[in-house]
């Protein structure tokens, strides 16, 4: 049994405790109970996020199906109506025109709020301008017009940088031919202009050009760099990253060459913001071009650049570039073996925040269809450099990709359009850490078009 022991000086605190108790009792006798507290504590109600806007592009046909000359329309739904296969979207008939001769260059911002247009081609190639995107057919003109013409020319190729939707970046490269004294061929002179915009303020940022020549090697025997695209920040953000991609003439006879060896990747490396001390790196896995098309063919994650590449002889490779601003050529990810296929081509491609992504691509087996050959989605993996074909989307022999521009990533999902040319479709959205597919909105057709993706 627990005994418990009081000392003197303990016995003689209660017996003083007990008599202050006592006097205070015979001044009141009154004794106060507090109320009891009724009042549950407050809870901060969870904050429930606008559904994002997502906006299908839809590419009109100029004179031949699929060939997206005839204009470019937008219109937006939100991301649960996107989900929803009982909704019907027609932007062919609806949509808002989006300012271009050709197809318009079409970014968005991050939340979806915003989409930004460089147009292409034309009276007013080269015009940037911004829009608040509010539904539907609603896109409202938002700060004032700049034109980039003047500095990369009348049909620009541009991207925004991972930046907060701060910066776009623009490129062109122009070429000609050098000879020695005795009219002999020496190379090619390849100079490439780079300018930046600010995408906030509508102004022009930064404008630099410069040669940027090949190995001596290479240069003698008629390579150069003919073509540039798709700029991308690295991760501490003092570096970008130009793809490149490489023709060559036969010294010979400075005529056009095009049976050639193809040379290893290539990137341009600027320092970021000045756009200065350009350098070039040069993959040892990969061969070809690393430029793409029309849509971002590299992306920055967890602090390195994953760049896909084009026109490579064993199939197109997802290729890394680390910290060091070089290739890393232990990382060899090649999209035929992930596959089980011959001829990959990357077409367009977009990683979710977890290093999985959706990647557009044709190959050697792709059917040709209307407007070219047949193309696919495969969900695939950077870090395990694994892919599968995405089965749960319907494929047809006039699904033409080849001019895809945009995903949408939200989290791990990953939204696409889908439709052969002249023929409805409809949005997929992907969950990316699962490979769970779920059809979305119907996408409204008309001959000869085609859909180019969502922002």
């Amino acid at each position: 049994m627990k005994k418990t022991f009081l000392n003197l000086k303990t016995f003689a605190a209660i017996i003083l405790t007990a008599s202050l108790m006592t006097a205070c009792s015979s001044e009141d006798d009154t004794v106060v109970t507090p109320e009891p507290d009724t009042e549950e504590p407050e809870t901060e109600e969870p904050v429930e996020e606008d559904p994002r806007w997502i906006t299908v592009a839809a590419a009109k046909m100029g004179e031949e199906p699929g060939d997206g000359n005839g204009g470019t329309l937008i219109y937006s739904v939100t991301s649960v109506d996107a989900k929803d296969p009982t909704v019907s979207i027609d932007p062919f008939e609806n949509g808002f025109i989006a300012p271009s001769n050709r197809t318009a260059r079409l970014q968005s911002s991050e939340d979806g709020n915003t989409i930004f247009n460089i147009s292409y081609a034309g009276d007013t190639g080269g015009n940037y301008t911004k829009y608040t995107v509010e539904g539907g057919q609603v896109f409202t003109p938002s700060g004032s017009e700049v034109s980039i013409a003047p500095y990369v020319g009348t049909a620009p190729r541009w991207i925004k940088l991972f930046d907060g939707d701060q910066t776009g970046a623009a490129v062109y490269v122009s070429t000609e031919n050098e000879f020695d004294e005795n009219d002999n061929y020496a190379r090619t002179e390849a100079t490439i202009g780079v300018v930046t915009l600010d995408l906030v303020n509508s102004s022009i940022k930064e404008f630099q050009e410069h040669s940027v020549p090949l190995s001596a090697e290479e240069e003698a025997a008629g390579y150069y760099i003919s073509r540039i695209d798709m700029p991308t920040l690295n991760a501490t953000g003092d570096k970008l990253y130009i793809g490149a991609r490489l023709s060559k003439v036969d010294p010979a006879t400075a005529e056009s060459d095009s049976d050639f060896e193809i040379l290893g990747s290539k990137t341009i490396i600027l320092d970021y913001p000045s756009l200065l001390n350009p350098s070039v790196i040069t993959s040892t896995v990969g061969h070809g071009n690393t430029n793409g098309y029309r849509s971002i063919n590299s992306f920055e994650y967890n602090g390195s650049v994953y760049q896909a590449n084009q026109s490579d002889p064993e199939g197109s490779y997802i290729l890394k570039i680390d910290a060091d601003n070089e290739y890393d050529d232990t990382y060899d990810f090649n999209l035929d073996d992930a596959l089980g296929i011959e001829g990959a081509y990357i077409l367009a491609w977009r990683p979710s925040v977890n290093g999985k992504a959706v990647v557009a691509y044709r190959h050697n087996g792709s059917a040709e269809g209307v407007a070219g050959l047949q193309g696919f989605f495969a969900l695939v993996d950077l870090n395990t450099k694994t892919a599968v074909k995405i089965d749960d989307i319907p494929y047809d022999p006039d699904f033409y990709l080849f001019q895809y521009q945009g995903f949408v990533v939200e989290g791990t999902e990953i939204y696409l359009t889908q439709g052969a040319v002249g023929q409805n479709g409809n949005i997929y959205v992907v969950e990316t850490e699962t490979g769970a597919v779920t059809k979305g909105a119907e996408l409204v057709n008309t001959t000869g078009s085609h859909f180019i993706g969502v922002f």
